[in-house]
């Protein structure tokens, strides 16, 4: 790494930086970078066009400012994917979030202009399930994030609604894992992010804290478990009935 970094002209450390993603390489120095690796030309012309790109203001920063960094580091990892499986127990997946929902959800925990900010920025990520190449989405929900009453029967009726709906999407595949058949499930949620032309990644988030596992062998693991837990929740037409009746309990309660 130090004889590449000292034939472009750069310190080591700095092209350990680029290679972890802590910063981004201006165009030029990309440029550079693949002269010296002799990346053939079709190829450098598709890296250039990234490197351009990684410099434009991204949606979120430019939408929703005071966003924290982690929330927007993933949704530019979103963005980039093809496809997404979110294995989900406790909680509506965010692009499947109803603006109550979320202001319930948050209520208590953030400061009430902050929890606009990220109603604001949910919403916005929602364009990658409608862009006119869409993420192809396959989400398993825990049945307790269904009965949950976030905010009380009208705001999760109207949720459940919303989930209905968005799940009739030729792009979004929903499935409800009953709490019979969770003894096995992974007690925490996490995302297996596919991308056209890079390694998956698994995006594991816990009680105020995330991390993106990049090793081979644990996004494997990952994509088992997303397996084995798709095999055992119920079809995506079985999980619409299953939500129907949950909305139907939620009426008969209020």
């Amino acid at each position: 790494m130090r004889q590449l970094a000292r034939k472009i002209g750069v310190h080591a450390q700095e092209l350990s930086n680029w290679e972890y993603g802590k910063r981004i390489p201006k165009v030029e120095q990309v440029a550079l970078l693949m002269g010296a690796l002799v990346v053939e030309p079709g190829e450098r012309a598709r890296l250039l066009d990234l490197a351009r790109s990684a410099h434009e203001p991204s949606w979120l920063e430019k939408r929703v400012p005071g966003v924290a960094p982690s929330v927007s580091s993933y949704a530019e990892h979103e963005r980039a994917a093809t496809a997404i499986f979110d294995w989900e127990p406790a909680v509506i997946p965010g692009l499947f979030q109803t603006p109550d929902y979320i202001r319930a959800l948050l209520s208590g925990q953030e400061q009430p202009d902050q929890i606009e900010r990220i109603v604001h920025a949910r919403m916005a990520r929602r364009e990658v399930l409608a862009r006119y190449h869409p993420l192809d989405y396959h989400v398993v929900v825990g049945e307790g994030a269904l009965r949950a009453e976030v905010g009380g029967v009208p705001v999760m009726a109207e949720q459940l609604q919303h989930l209905l709906h968005v799940s009739m999407r030729r792009n979004i595949r929903l499935q409800v894992l009953p709490v019979r058949a969770s003894a096995q499930a992974i007690t925490h949620n996490f995302g297996v992010l596919e991308f056209e032309a890079l390694p998956a990644i698994v995006f594991v988030e816990l009680y105020r804290a995330s991390a993106y596992l990049y090793d081979a062998d644990q996004v494997a693991s990952y994509r088992a478990a997303a397996k084995t837990m798709a095999a055992s929740a119920m079809d995506e037409h079985e999980s619409g009935e299953f939500i129907r009746e949950v909305i139907a309990d939620l009426g008969e309660a209020a």
